[in-house]
């Protein structure tokens, strides 16, 4: 609730560069990537933006931070550009991020903390973009991706401390949520304020003579951005799939053999017994169940006479079954015949009675049987195994800066190119076309990417194939001449002009009404063809639409009793006159669900506000410094371009 009621930036790039509280590693590596990671600890060459106690964030630092966020951010927006992040303040926060890190650590130090070696070790080896191909940590596929990205093994730990020291310090306090029960009582009667009043859609109608060539030239000129074809790229790429490593995943005779042989136990024959079983707490109860049993009442009836509920295992083996109950009475029940009753007997929990309900035996399989299932798991197996080392070659080729043309040359792949797409995969040439799924994580990787970038290797689906992909060349955004636009620049004038007299029209009757006309009377002498109706809501309902806050209710919310405004209609038909004529507060005093939920809603929001303010003291007792000319001169470099390539 408080994150609705206090925003902590407002930005376009949303939560990319909202103040994520130190969590960069986590981001950054669960990504796949190694970015975010900052050497600015270690003073390294570059102008200081920031200080605290002697260590520095440089300007080098962030500069690579951006734009490795820029890449990353990339991958769900395509369309960002370095413009954009800078604007949205994406340097502040990055500065931010750097700073309170290096604050909260030399706080921590000074308290006598410290985050061990072995600690450290485990986060590192945690990270899933460090996993080979066995899925565990592989070292040189580590130390490989992190030199792509400039950093040192002693850089990452020094990171990952930092990161940890951070949370050791955050998590407790985040965890320091309660909420009073009269706060929550005041936050929850908010809620159930019930405002009620009129709306009236005044229509966006087109009206008036069609527009002239020279006010379609001057539209045209004013909103090219409308009718320019964005940025689009060119991606060169070559597939690996299991097709194209199947001659080497037919697994031999001998390994088949070899397999079967490893789990003789699963394809051997063995007794299965179907069973009933009722669990017991108490030993003289279980004995009582035991003997009713015994004497002849089923033992499902038995067991709901006692209170109890029996349960029917099938076709089951020894060892299963002492999983589920424990040895003795798996024992026990083989080697009981069929149709008897055992126990009790001390199980996991309690004492159980069961009754031998079937006796059958499984005849196990031959190899001849169980070829066909070992033959298919074989196959994966080394398929993935083939794929594997044939993505290791590559990686280790393009960590070498072999590009595309000779990777394939290599492993004999083929080379494709895709059609200049947009960010979204469609082909602007090809207007209907729907964009080719198969293609997108390959498009992704291409905008992902800037010119001169090393080739990456690109997951595809689940079987284990993948791409190897580059940006072949960038299409700059183009505008749409004049004489193919012209339908849609037409239309899209005449719409304007409704707009605005429609706004124009609401605009007058909203001035009536707070002049004290009645809203009916103010529509009538504007002689608009609409009506008021009645409208009503309580707080509550403005983000009930999945949290998405509803811009009329908000509004409605945010008025004086007797007062009008206008808003253009959520649907783009026209604008909406609201009138508010009735509030009546809440009182949720007798409603303790609605306070209870409201002090849930409160305490998680409290933890991240907590955390936060605790951060901003320590980097202020820890005397962080920033420099704004600085900082301002770098805003300045990268809005120039010559960081953002």
């Amino acid at each position: 609730m408080l994150s609705s009621l206090r925003g902590v930036i407002y930005s376009k790039v949303g939560m990319i560069v909202t103040f994520g509280i130190l969590i960069v590693i986590a981001l950054a590596f669960a990504a796949g990537d190694v970015t975010g990671l900052s050497n600015a600890a270690n003073g390294l060459l570059g102008h200081p933006l920031a200080s605290v106690d002697g260590q520095k964030v440089t300007a080098d630092d962030i500069r690579r931070r951006a734009q490795d966020e820029l890449r990353t951010a990339r991958q769900q927006q395509p369309d960002l550009d370095m413009a954009t992040f800078v604007n949205a303040g994406g340097i502040e926060s990055l500065i931010t991020r750097s700073l309170t890190g290096l604050a909260l650590e030399t706080f921590g130090e000074e308290q006598g903390m410290r985050v061990s070696r072995a600690l450290v070790g485990s986060e590192l080896k945690s990270i899933p973009a460090f996993a080979g191909a066995t899925g565990q940590f592989d070292q040189q596929a580590y130390l490989r991706l992190i030199a792509q990205r400039g950093m040192t093994d002693a850089q990452v730990q020094r990171e990952i401390a930092r990161e940890t020291m951070a949370q050791f310090l955050l998590v407790p306090t985040s965890g320091a949520s309660q909420v009073p029960q009269q706060l929550a009582l005041r936050y929850a009667s908010l809620l159930l304020e019930r405002r009620a009043g009129e709306a009236a859609l005044i229509p966006a109608a087109a009206t008036g003579p069609a527009p002239t060539d020279a006010e379609v030239q001057d539209w045209y000129k004013r909103n090219i951005a409308r009718y320019t074809t964005p940025e689009r790229r060119v991606i060169r790429y070559a597939l690996v799939t299991p097709q194209q490593v199947a001659a080497q995943a037919v697994p031999s005779d001998a390994e088949i053999q070899k397999a079967y042989d490893a789990d003789k136990a699963k394809y051997a024959a063995k007794p299965l017994r179907d069973v009933t079983l009722v669990t017991v707490l108490d030993q003289k109860a279980a004995q009582a169940l035991a003997a009713k049993v015994k004497a002849g009442t089923p033992i499902a009836a038995a067991a709901r006479a006692a209170g109890l509920e029996a349960r029917s295992v099938t076709a089951t083996e020894q060892s299963a079954l002492a999983t589920q109950t424990s040895p003795a009475v798996a024992t026990a029940l083989f080697a009981a015949p069929q149709g008897s009753v055992v126990g009790p007997l001390a199980g996991a929990i309690g004492y159980v009675v069961a009754r031998v309900d079937k006796v059958t035996q499984d005849p196990g399989k031959t190899l001849a049987q169980a070829r066909p299932e070992i033959v298919a798991a074989l196959t994966k197996q080394k398929a993935a195994e083939a794929i594997g080392k044939v993505r290791d070659a590559i990686e280790d080729a393009l960590a070498d800066n072999a590009n595309i043309a000779e990777v394939a040359r290599d492993q004999k792949l083929t080379v494709q190119a895709t059609p200049a797409l947009l960010s979204t995969g469609i082909d602007p040439d090809k207007p209907g076309t729907p964009a080719d799924a198969a293609l997108a994580p390959i498009v992704a990787a291409g905008f992902a990417a800037e010119e001169g970038d090393t080739p990456t290797t690109v997951p595809l689906g689940t079987d284990g194939g993948f791409a190897v992909a580059a940006l072949d060349r960038i299409v700059p955004a183009t505008p749409i001449p004049l004489a193919q636009a012209r339908a849609r620049v037409v239309a899209d004038l005449t719409a304007d002009r409704a707009r605005r007299a429609a706004q124009a029209a609401a605009n007058a009757i909203v001035a009536k009404v707070n002049a004290g006309t009645p809203l009916a009377a103010a529509i009538a002498q504007a002689g608009v063809k609409t009506r008021a109706e009645r409208v009503e809501a309580t707080r509550a309902q403005i983000t009930a639409n999945q949290g998405q806050v509803n811009p009329v209710l908000a509004m409605m919310f945010g008025m004086k009793q007797g007062t009008a405004r206008a808003i253009q209609a959520p649907d783009g038909r026209g604008w909406l006159v609201l009138q508010v004529n009735q509030i009546v507060p809440g009182d949720a005093s007798k409603q303790p669900a609605a306070i209870q939920a409201t002090r849930i809603d409160l305490g998680r929001a409290l933890g991240g506000e907590y955390a936060q303010q605790f951060a901003n003291a320590v980097a202020a007792a820890q005397g962080a410094k920033r420099y704004p000319d600085a900082i301002a001169q770098l805003k300045k470099d990268l809005l120039g371009g010559d960081a953002g390539q």
